[in-house]
C-alpha cells in the first residue's frame, strides 16, 4: 500500500510541476490553485508512504514518476521539443524507479 501512494503522489508531482508551468508565475488563478492542491496531494501521500518506506529508494522513484510524467506530457502536450535522445533518457529514469521500487522494502 505504501508503494502505491508513492506512485500516486509521482503522478500528482506531474500535476503540480505542469500547473506551474501553466500559472505564468503563479498570475493566472486556476493554475495557481491546481498547483497548490496538485502539490499539498503529492507531499501528504509522499510524507503518509514514508512511515513504512526507506526515504531513499522512495524519493527517487516519486521524483522519477514525477520527472518522467511531466517531460513525456510536456512533449505530448505542450509542444516541448521531442528527441531520441529524450525519449531514451526518460525510458531509462522509468526502468531505475522500477528496479529502485524493486529494491525497497516490501511494503
Amino acid at each position: 500500500m505504501a508503494w502505491l501512494l508513492v506512485v500516486v503522489a509521482g503522478l500528482l508531482e506531474t500535476g503540480f510541476a505542469v500547473c506551474l508551468k501553466l500559472s505564468h508565475g503563479f498570475t493566472r488563478l486556476w493554475p495557481t490553485i491546481a498547483f497548490c492542491a496538485f502539490a499539498l496531494g503529492s507531499f501528504g501521500l509522499l510524507t503518509l508512504a514514508l512511515r513504512k518506506l526507506d526515504v531513499g529508494p522512495a524519493y527517487a522513484v516519486w521524483t522519477g514518476i514525477g520527472a518522467a510524467g511531466t517531460a513525456i506530457y510536456g512533449m505530448v502536450f505542450l509542444g516541448d521539443l521531442v528527441s531520441t535522445l529524450k525519449i531514451v533518457s526518460i525510458t531509462l529514469v522509468i526502468v531505475g524507479v522500477i528496479g529502485l521500487q524493486l529494491s525497497g522494502s516490501a511494503q
